[in-house]
């Protein structure tokens, strides 16, 4: 039976999808993650990060595919901060950072990956449970409680994210209705051959919480 999908599309001059990360370099997907994209709806919604239990609900109910409808290409970001014993740093979880040794003659390395003059479109629908519906989450997008953002702070959108609905008997009929060619993911189903992702996280540690499993492929 066919449904109904929000259509999301991400476009920005920059933008990152994350990864996995390790040590200072914090490379970028070409497809958004689940994690991502709760985090998006969370922000528009006005949600804060302490509403871990209603973050995780909504990542749970989670169900969509994504296809890339222009490739943007790779751009590093190589930033060197030269830190002294009293400077502090800004966090996520409510105090600041401070540096630890006497030694401050190296400086601080981060490397970060984004996508250039990347287009990504997502067709998107909620499994039932507790939390929002998805006309509230397109809502949401044209009315924001906070400004948004793709992945990273300075990665604003350079349209409106809420692109309209499509409709499909699941994720790939939906995405294959938007009539765009390109490459896509969407969620494994039946016995067809799929891959594992690492794109979940647990909302209530604030760690990764596991993979998911998709196919990927070219639609015509």
């Amino acid at each position: 039976m066919s449904q109904r999908w929000l259509h999301l599309r991400l476009n920005a001059p920059l933008m990152a999808f994350g990864g996995v990360a390790i040590d200072h370099v914090g490379p970028t997907r070409d497809f958004p993650s689940a994690s991502a994209l709760t985090g998006l709806f969370a922000n528009a919604l006005g949600w804060q990060r302490t509403q871990s239990a209603a973050h995780q609900a909504l990542q749970d109910r989670l169900e969509f595919g994504a296809l890339i409808a222009h490739q943007g290409y790779l751009l590093t970001d190589t930033q060197n901060a030269k830190l002294e014993g009293n400077d502090r740093g800004w966090t996520t979880w409510g105090r600041p950072d401070e540096r630890a040794g006497a030694t401050y003659d190296s400086p601080h390395r981060r490397r970060r990956d984004y996508l250039a003059d990347h287009d990504c479109r997502v067709v998107l629908r909620l499994t039932p449970g507790d939390g929002p519906e998805l006309s509230d989450l397109a809502a949401a997008l044209d009315r924001p409680a906070r400004p948004l953002f793709i992945g990273r702070k300075p990665c604003l959108p350079s349209a409106p994210l809420f692109a309209g609905w499509a409709e499909g008997n699941d994720a790939r009929a939906a995405l294959a209705a938007l009539g765009l060619p390109g490459r896509a993911i969407w969620p494994q189903t039946g016995d067809t051959a799929g891959q594992d992702i690492a794109d979940l996280r647990n909302w209530i540690s604030g760690l990764h919480g596991g993979s998911r499993r998709i196919c990927e492929g070219v639609l015509p």
